[in-house]
């Protein structure tokens, strides 16, 4: 039985569309072909040819090894970085038991 992905939500599609975008721009930058990236990545030209058309069932670790072929994985470090509302989240719980008296 195949593998089933939830349906994302159109902003997530939005930006995977938007990642593929910018990983073909950046593959034929190199002036790669599709062929070449997939014998890099150890994948098939129609496993590239989804991840820049933006399609959810691409593998994490495919795309971690297209950044890496591609000169690009330092951008794999400032994934998740920042994490602004986990912080307000922990801040705003640290106040409210600042002022409990126990």
């Amino acid at each position: 039985m195949a593998k089933r992905t939830p349906p994302l939500m159109p902003r997530a599609q939005r930006q995977l569309r938007a990642l593929g975008e910018r990983l073909r721009t950046a593959r034929m930058r190199r002036e790669m072909t599709q062929g070449d990236l997939a014998a890099r990545v150890g994948v098939s030209v129609p496993t590239i040819g989804k991840l820049e058309a933006g399609d959810v069932s691409t593998s994490f670790s495919t795309v971690v090894r297209v950044l890496t072929a591609l000169g690009l994985d330092g951008d794999i470090d400032a994934l998740a970085q920042e994490d602004a509302l986990g912080r307000e989240l922990q801040d705003s719980r640290l106040r409210r038991t600042v002022g409990v008296k126990r």
